[in-house]
């Protein structure tokens, strides 16, 4: 099912006065995976969840990575694409990231603030990687789509009185000046563990299933500086 033209509000139903479309997406990381952008230095289990869970992030982040499928596969006889073109197509370029089913993921997305900046990662295709900046338009709320039954995302422990999931707007910034894929991340991230460099750390890596990852700015721009590279 491609995005439909309405958005859902909380309730789940129909609010065609939102400027969003409802966006489905494939949470890869089960707990069982137009302004212009310059560099910031310049100018989307178990019922028993830990409490560590609950409190959220100790550290603050500004930058995000999130993950989605921008190739067709079928799910409860849903689609579950949802590219960089897909996001482009809805109204104002804006589509809500729901489907995210893991707390930490969840947890990221609640930190997350109106304005920031993250990339748009294709996943789960035959060359993964940045394709796109988005930025958050819409902090978190209760995501519909746990209380569909219809919806592949429907998670019958959750309830509207005591919800588990929450999601967040984003906006299509801009594509990528070239696509920046997993491979020539994971080449810099293996190279700056030994030099003290910035992707040394990088999330991609460190807490690869997570669909919904936080970025230092050092991360963010660097990678936002190879787009000006040829590729490794």
């Amino acid at each position: 099912m491609p995005p439909k033209s309405k958005k859902r509000d909380r309730s789940g139903t129909s609010k065609t006065a939102e400027p969003a479309a409802k966006s489905v997406k494939k949470e890869l990381d089960d707990s069982t995976e137009q302004p212009t952008v310059e560099s910031s230095t310049t100018g989307r289990r178990s019922a028993a969840k830990s409490s560590r869970e609950d409190k959220g992030n100790k550290e603050a982040y500004s930058f995000w990575l999130m993950k989605s499928e921008p190739d067709s596969r079928i799910e409860n006889g849903v689609d579950m694409k949802f590219g960089v073109e897909d996001l482009k197509a809805q109204q104002n370029q804006t589509a809500c990231w729901d489907g995210v089913r893991n707390y930490q993921a969840r947890n990221f997305m609640r930190d997350m603030k109106v304005g920031q900046l993250a990339f748009f990662y294709h996943s789960n295709c035959k060359e993964p990687g940045i394709a796109a900046v988005v930025k958050i338009v819409k902090e978190s709320y209760i995501d519909h789509t746990q209380f569909n039954k219809k919806d592949p995302h429907y998670d019958p422990r959750s309830s509207k009185q005591n919800p588990k999931w929450f999601m967040v707007d984003v906006q299509f910034v801009r594509k990528m000046k070239r696509f920046i894929s997993l491979a020539e991340m994971k080449k810099y991230h293996q190279e700056h563990k030994t030099k003290e460099g910035p992707l040394k750390n990088m999330a991609l890596f460190t807490r690869a299933r997570l669909s919904i990852q936080p970025l230092t700015k050092e991360e963010f721009d660097f990678v936002l500086s190879l787009e000006d590279q040829k590729s490794v």
